[in-house]
């Protein structure tokens, strides 16, 4: 087992009703920048919640980060936190209001150009403004974690970044809100969780025997829980597993002691940046293809992940490895993934080019958990993926 530290201060408040707490968890004087996407925390009732629970705190609103959120949008809310003095910022939403807001605290107190903090990938281990979370849609883990990643709109790159200070001081978590979360956002959520465990398992056989099967734990319950909480998603204890599992699959603990690979999120924050795709639907259309391409180093876990998940009883590990990919890209279908680029825009023949072109200007000749995911590799995996 490599070396490893596990530092993690969320106080992860999870349940029914628990909105209620935040009068408690903020400090009474702080002046708090509520921060959140569009209007879906008024249909579901979270804003009304959210403001109960905060009559007491003076509160500002910022409303309208993106999907994938935008750099030039989150300067316009530290340009508000500035203006209003504010003390404490509160995420109400999914991964990427929360991700908003790590950059909105890591931004706050920043001197210089804070585009610096994408492009070299800043450590912010202090300096940053206290936040907490409101978790309204499972599926990055960003609630129960220290990293981001954000958009840079005018040249279109999605960049990530992080450090201890980026950690929420809490966040809330009630599986009652997936109940009204479109079809589409719970695939989405259990797609990101899925691969987020892939991404730090799927690398090469290693001694961590717990973190694989904690790791294997949460695939298993995704495999489980994933299509039926897409078709129920009023089911509590099927929103409440499937929420728990999202948070587990990226708040550090199965990656700890073991190689990780997350060239798959690199690729695929490339064709969101291009084409706007759902983040979740990039890694269905990289992950089985990067598991084709590197398949010759990947291949024990892949039949170990085949065996234990899927259940596979293969004659070798070739074709143990073989099934669990196709059982990979059976499962992202099941979950309503299509696998392919050309199934979401007709302009992908160059795509592969572009995203090795920009990987090359930015150093990126060496991903993956060896280290063995060279340009030429990233060109075979992307067209692949045509």
């Amino acid at each position: 087992m490599l070396n490893f530290e596990y530092y993690n201060p969320v106080n992860l408040v999870f349940g029914r009703g628990q909105i209620a707490k935040l009068s408690k968890l903020i400090p009474q004087n702080a002046k708090v920048l509520m921060v959140y996407g569009g209007g879906s925390i008024f249909k579901n009732g979270v804003h009304e919640q959210v403001a109960s629970a905060l009559e007491k705190h003076t509160v500002v609103e910022f409303k309208g980060v993106e999907p994938n959120p935008r750099y030039e949008t989150l300067m316009k809310a530290v340009k508000v936190v500035k203006e209003e003095n504010i003390d404490f910022v509160l995420a109400v939403g999914g991964g990427s209001v929360i991700d908003g807001v790590k950059f909105i605290s890591a931004a706050a107190n920043f001197e210089g150009d804070a585009t610096e903090i994408l492009r070299k990938r800043l450590r912010i281990e202090d300096n940053a403004l206290p936040f907490g979370t409101v978790l309204t849609l499972p599926a990055t883990g960003s609630e129960m974690n220290s990293g981001s990643v954000v958009t840079i709109e005018a040249t279109q790159e999605k960049l990530p970044f992080g450090g201890p200070a980026l950690f929420p001081q809490f966040s809330i978590c009630d599986p009652s809100v997936v109940a009204s979360l479109p079809v589409r956002q719970v695939q989405n959520g259990v797609v990101d969780a899925f691969t987020h465990v892939l991404e730090q398992y799927i690398t090469y056989p290693h001694d961590a025997i717990l973190q694989d099967r904690i790791a294997e734990g949460i695939l298993q319950t995704l495999v489980e829980v994933g299509p039926k909480v897409a078709e129920n998603p009023s089911d509590y204890t099927l929103a409440a597993n499937f929420m728990w599992s999202c948070t587990m699959a990226l708040n550090g603990l199965i990656q700890k002691g073991v190689p990780t690979d997350w060239a798959t999120h690199m690729i695929g924050h490339e064709l969101t940046a291009l084409y706007e795709i759902d983040h979740a639907r990039t890694l269905a259309i990289i992950a089985p293809n990067l598991y084709r391409v590197m398949f010759d180093t990947k291949k024990e876990k892949l039949a170990q992940y085949g065996q234990r998940v899927w259940g596979i009883n293969a004659d070798t590990i070739e074709e143990g490895a073989a099934m669990a990919i196709e059982k990979t890209v059976q499962f992202f279908h099941a979950m309503g993934m299509d696998t392919k680029l050309s199934g979401y825009t007709p302009e992908y023949e160059k795509t592969a080019d572009f995203i090795v072109n920009r990987f090359e200007e930015r150093g990126w000749k060496a991903l993956g958990e060896r280290q063995n995911i060279t340009p030429d590799k990233v060109k075979a995996i992307v067209e692949l993926s045509y």
